[in-house]
């Protein structure tokens, strides 16, 4: 393999959530202020049918998943943006915007119960048609780092508040 060997990634899942366009959905997935319900968001992730019901085998015991994702409504990438929280523009590296070099997500979200290939999912920032390309369990003493430095982010919120993060920009 070379820097240059092209992956690619079959899909296992797609995503039926209540927001269809990126100015609908919050920014982050715990983060609802600007929706229009104020609540977390319910959706669903439909497993396509070659993904047999037995990967889901021992998944129901937990509270939170990762989902990987793609950001399949992106175009392009650059390598400095406008984080939405304000202050000048930083690397994309050091972001979660969409507009990365691989298009590539990861969000925590809650899972609420399994029924067959359905997962029903509460708590998230996807937008409807979000192809999910994998899933992984949240172990909280592995996947937690309250102490840990968030960087600009720690300097945001000494500024704004700890935590502080916009909801949708106007829900429409």
């Amino acid at each position: 393999m070379t820097q240059d060997s092209p992956f690619s990634y079959r899909p296992i899942g797609i995503i039926r959530s209540p927001y269809s366009r990126r100015i609908d959905a919050p920014h982050q997935s715990t983060v609802v202020e600007g929706t229009e319900t104020g609540n977390f968001a319910e959706a669903t992730l439909d497993l396509h049918e070659w993904v047999e019901e037995k990967a889901l085998q021992d998944l129901a015991g937990f509270d939170r998943i990762w989902l990987i994702f793609a950001f399949h409504l992106s175009q392009g990438w650059k390598s400095s943006v406008k984080p939405p929280r304000g202050g000048p523009k930083r690397g994309v590296l050091a972001t979660r915007s969409p507009h990365r070099p691989n298009s590539l997500g990861l969000s925590a979200v809650e899972l609420v119960t399994i029924e067959g290939r359905r997962l029903h999912l509460r708590g998230l920032d996807l937008l409807d048609g979000t192809p999910v390309l994998d899933i992984k369990p949240y172990v909280p003493y592995a996947d937690a780092f309250p102490h840990a430095k968030a960087g600009w982010v720690d300097e945001l919120d000494a500024k704004l508040g700890r935590g502080f993060a916009p909801g949708a920009r106007k829900f429409r």
